[in-house]
């Protein structure tokens, strides 16, 4: 996992959950929310999150679900949120 296939893969997507981004590289969440950082500090992704929760009100979901990365400065919300499994794993 390098700098430029996380940045590649947000890009790809559009918008995405930490969780996805670990998921794919298999990869701890916080070693991928540092790199994801670093594609922030310039300026190519914004972060923001779901809320409290995502959206079912059951406040289960894991932090790293509702953390969202978005390519490009837009935090317009277009695109489905990442899915809720309510099983607060």
């Amino acid at each position: 996992m390098i700098l430029s296939d996380i940045g590649a893969y947000v890009k790809q997507r559009g918008r995405v959950s930490l969780e996805d981004v670990a998921l794919h590289f298999d990869a701890e969440p916080d070693a991928v929310r540092g790199m994801l950082e670093v594609w922030i500090r310039k300026g190519k992704i914004s972060k923001t999150r779901l809320g409290v929760s995502c959206g079912t009100g059951c406040d289960q979901c894991k932090p790293a679900t509702t953390e969202i990365y978005v390519w490009g400065s837009s935090l317009d919300g277009s695109g489905p949120p990442p899915m809720c499994d309510a099983s607060g794993k």
